[in-house]
């Protein structure tokens, strides 16, 4: 594999500056040729001239957070990464390479998470080239490749974990985001080694499931936070039940028997389990008669 290695040059404007006067000369004494007759000297002018105009072409500008890899008939020369204006061979070809970072989203990708489910999937990938040779040299086309290996991270990732956890220990896609992220840019950043490309930032920005269940499942959480919610009213309920139970025995107000404690419990918990207001009914006997 290739790596990189920095070869920046020499500084350009004194060499732009250095062509420019050997140019402004060789036209001087070419003039001066023609005038006085002097053959030598027209081939002279001629050569300094050609020298001076082949000599610009190795003038070239790199800006920041901008690289230039150099090649000499397809051999890698090195790359150029200080900014300003240099100078290298002319006869070395010069290709651009952005250091800046970037980023882009992946399309909808639609997968079946771990429980089989179909889902929609999409996220957000910010990367930057840190290697130019790796990134011209090691693949064909580096910026479709962080494309495709990116999407293809993100659809093994959601083959691994469940849409909603079962259980509150299981890692899940909707309530585990930073970690499911986490994993995601790390698994993009092991695919993209080798193509000299550095992975700052992975995030999902859509998820959800698929049109066809996608009803179906907000019946499903609809109901599963019903039941939770039920449980837990019950739950508060029998707590207060035996609490009033607890105060009236301590206190003496009344004196229940098994039969009128299970008639209290039951009505007890009709009012504070109910959905709707109590009606109240006026009982014109006893329990009993």
């Amino acid at each position: 594999m290739i790596r990189e290695k920095e070869f920046n040059g020499r500084p350009g404007l004194g060499m732009f500056l250095l062509f420019v006067l050997l140019l402004l000369g060789s036209i001087a004494g070419l003039i001066l040729a023609i005038r006085g007759g002097q053959g030598w000297l027209v081939l002279v002018s001629v050569l300094a001239m050609l020298a001076s105009l082949i000599g610009m072409c190795g003038v070239f500008i790199v800006n920041p957070n901008e690289a230039k890899v150099l090649q000499f008939f397809g051999d890698y020369v090195g790359t150029a990464r200080v900014d300003g204006l240099r100078w290298a061979n002319p006869l070395y070809s010069k290709r651009k390479v952005s250091a800046r970072t970037r980023n882009f989203e992946t399309g909808k990708l639609k997968v079946n998470d771990r429980s089989g489910n179909p889902i929609e999937i999409a996220a957000v990938v910010v990367w930057r080239v840190v290697d130019t040779a790796e990134a011209l040299f090691n693949v064909d086309d580096y910026i479709n490749f962080v494309h495709v290996q990116s999407e293809s991270a993100l659809r093994n990732l959601a083959t691994h974990y469940a849409y909603v956890a079962d259980s509150e220990m299981e890692m899940a896609l909707s309530s585990h985001t930073a970690e499911i992220s986490g994993g995601l840019a790390k698994e993009i950043q092991e695919r993209l080694e080798q193509a000299g490309v550095s992975v700052t930032e992975a995030r999902i920005s859509h998820l959800a499931y698929s049109p066809e269940i996608a009803a179906a499942m907000l019946q499903r959480q609809q109901a599963s936070a019903v039941v939770a919610a039920r449980a837990k009213i019950v739950e508060g309920a029998v707590g207060m039940v035996e609490h009033a139970l607890e105060m009236l025995s301590a206190r003496k107000v009344v004196v229940l028997d098994d039969e009128r404690k299970a008639a209290m419990v039951s009505n007890l918990l009709v009012v504070l389990c109910g959905d709707r207001h109590p009606q109240p009914v006026i009982n014109a006997g006893s329990l009993y008669h």
